[in-house]
């Protein structure tokens, strides 16, 4: 889904009332703490005529992104005027001038650092299935955000009709812990089979649409890495057949028609390593998947259900959208987009951290309550827990 980018301000009268600070802005700016103290500070961080830190930046920059009436870096700099702002989150008031040359003096590794700590402190989003809890499943997706026009780095010609200038947002996700692993920020035009052979790691095992089944290489880079994959590949691919597989009852009940060792490729120039090709037909699918895990880790029967669990890096992309509503931009640079878009995983990590999942659209609407201050503490809690409850039951049915 395309998603707009906003460049007009917010009207001036926003007043005190209308703005919250919440206890997540504290255990982020812990974690920036704790990422400050490891990296070092960059050279003009220490800098005596600096008024506004590293860590009141990235805070303020948080703070606008969780309150919903906040839509530009104008109106972001605009509420610092506020005492309460003042004293909570940003120290002082703060210029267009000073926040925007920011986003130049922070480095992303340093957000990276951030959001590396807080994945390790919250907790998975669900229980993960005991056949899948010691696999590493990631899955690696890229998603577009259109930029506007004076946004010079970004490139034209993509979109549907081509005529967006757009980044892209290349997405590692954890499919076991339900969270966010890594992300690489480029043009809306790069490649995500090479951002993925730049970020796989070993020992995990990578799942991936057909726009990565496709490109027969990324099989033998992938495991030249030391990784696994899963990958989903067209049904007019070229099988060449080395060994048939026998099928368990296991597979059958999944809906496995076929499992067998294999290369793919029409001639020997084009043709991939040997891999496991797994036939999967059920009323509503049809789907030809190719993996490099052996048949002790993984039954044609589990890899099939690998490869369905990659749906949840779909509903993550929707979910930072159209839920958070990460639509657009505080800052228009290749760095402050990279920070904008490390908070909103980082945000996506704290609110999990707080309420044990990822918040539905109700509960996000809660949130927004709380911080417009129709909601108290106390009440939060208990209709975050009645949203819980409700969901959970939902789930059971």
């Amino acid at each position: 889904m395309p998603v707009q980018c906003r460049s007009a301000e917010v009207p001036p009268e926003i007043a005190e009332s209308d703005l919250r600070h919440w206890r997540v802005l504290q255990e982020f700016e812990q974690a920036v703490q704790r990422a400050a103290a490891k990296r070092g500070a960059h050279l003009t961080e220490s800098d005596r005529e600096r008024q506004l830190s590293q860590g009141r930046y990235l805070g303020l920059f948080l703070f606008g992104l969780f309150n919903p009436v906040i839509a530009s870096m104008r109106g972001l700099c605009a509420v610092t005027s506020l005492s309460r702002v003042q004293r909570e989150v940003s120290g002082g008031r703060v210029s267009l001038a000073s926040f925007s040359e920011m986003q130049h003096v922070i480095d992303p590794a340093l957000l990276h650092e951030v959001f590396k700590d807080l994945a390790g402190r919250t907790p998975a989003h669900a229980a993960p299935e005991p056949a899948l809890a010691e696999l590493q499943l990631i899955a690696q997706d890229g998603s577009l955000w259109p930029a506007l026009q004076r946004m010079a780095w970004a490139e034209y010609g993509v979109g549907r009709d081509g005529e967006a200038k757009g980044v892209r947002l290349h997405l590692r996700f954890n499919l076991v812990r339900g969270q966010p692993e890594d992300l690489l920020v480029q043009r809306g035009q790069s490649c995500e089979r090479r951002a993925l052979r730049r970020m796989c790691q070993p020992g995990q095992v990578n799942v991936g649409d057909r726009l990565y089944g496709e490109d027969y290489k990324l099989f033998a880079d992938v495991a030249r890495h030391g990784g696994w994959f899963v990958f989903r590949f067209r049904e007019s691919a070229v099988i060449n057949a080395e060994e048939e597989l026998a099928l368990t009852a296991e597979d059958r009940a999944a809906g496995v028609v076929r499992h067998l060792w294999a290369t793919l490729g029409a001639t020997d120039a084009l043709r991939s390593i040997r891999v496991r090709v797994v036939e999967i037909r059920t009323l509503e699918h049809h789907l030809f998947l190719a993996t490099n895990l052996p048949v002790d880790r993984a039954s044609a029967a589990l890899v099939g259900r690998i490869y369905r669990k990659r749906w949840g890096i779909e509903l993550f992309f929707r979910w930072i959208k159209c839920i958070l509503g990460c639509r657009h931009f505080f800052a228009e640079s290749p760095q402050g987009v990279t920070i904008q878009l490390y908070l909103a995983l980082i945000a996506s990590l704290l609110f999990q951290h707080y309420t044990g999942r990822r918040p539905n659209k109700r509960v996000m609407e809660l949130i927004h309550f709380y911080l417009l201050g129709w909601v108290d503490n106390d009440e939060l809690v208990s209709l975050l827990q009645k949203q819980m409850a409700g969901a959970q039951t939902r789930k059971k049915s």
